[in-house]
């Protein structure tokens, strides 16, 4: 009896110990925001909204005769403030966009956790949609990395006109088979599973993914898009996981611009 006394706490310590490492190992926040769209000639609006009771922080920013409005989540380094080159390729190509700091990252108040995105994710939703006015099929979410995780629950769950992924992956316990296989996954809380939930996905689908990303698998965007159902794109390109779209800056801009120019064509014929 003390032996299986012992093994029980021994693999209940285990998890709690796995569980501490995989919040931290998921999650980096950044507080503040030390640059803002103004720093890049860009109008902007500071937003603020609740989430759970937490005060969310967040930038809209308007586009002249927009062609659309982009909901954008970002991955799990950093805050919004890391994210300019993105807006500015958005604005660039006359969309709109509401980019928002998650729980605990930016300016935003909470701790991150799964279901706290989820929430948040949802309270941005209803901002636009709410206190902007702006109609679901006008939104386009867009999720990088982790973010791809946020945006397809949530387009699983709330009409759109698109949904775009980049870098994302398939789900936490198959990055942590493919990088550390000797963890045991049962012990995981952590899921974000977007190869469940990307088959309810039923707006228009770009996925991108980097062939050389060195941090998400490429075969799992391609298990992304396999699992999809259409309508769907796939964009492939160069470069690293985070310059990806750097790198690959022609290829990115004009998959971009042809796949919200059809978003433009499909919705005029409505």
């Amino acid at each position: 009896m003390k032996i299986v006394f012992l093994l029980i706490v021994l693999a209940a310590s285990l998890v709690v110990v796995l569980r501490y490492i995989e919040s931290r190992s998921i999650f980096f926040p950044m507080k503040g925001t030390p640059t803002t769209p103004k720093d890049i000639g860009l109008t902007y609006e500071d937003v603020t909204f609740q989430s759970d009771g937490y005060k969310l922080h967040a930038w809209f920013v308007p586009r002249d005769h927009a062609k659309g409005t982009v909901l954008f989540f970002h991955g799990n380094a950093g805050n919004i403030g890391h994210r300019l080159d993105k807006l500015h390729i958005l604005n660039e190509l006359g969309l709109e966009a509401l980019i928002i700091d998650y729980r605990g990252y930016g300016q935003s108040e909470g701790r991150p956790s799964e279901k706290g995105l989820t929430h948040d994710a949802e309270a941005a939703y209803a901002y636009l949609t709410k206190t902007k006015g702006v109609s679901a099929d006008r939104i386009i979410l867009y999720g990088e990395s982790l973010g791809g995780a946020v945006a397809v629950d949530l387009a699983g769950r709330k009409p759109v006109a698109a949904l775009i992924t980049e870098g994302a992956f398939t789900s936490v316990p198959a990055m942590v088979r493919a990088s550390l296989p000797f963890v045991p996954t049962f012990a995981l809380a952590l899921r974000f599973d977007s190869l469940s939930k990307i088959g309810r996905v039923s707006a228009r689908k770009l996925f991108i993914h980097s062939v050389d990303d060195e941090i998400v698998p490429y075969s799992m965007g391609e298990a992304l898009y396999g699992r999809a159902k259409d309508p769907k794109e796939f964009l492939r390109l160069r470069g690293g996981h985070n310059t990806g779209f750097f790198d690959s800056a022609e290829i990115y801009t004009e998959g971009l611009h042809r796949f919200t120019e059809s978003l433009n064509t499909q919705r005029g014929g409505q």
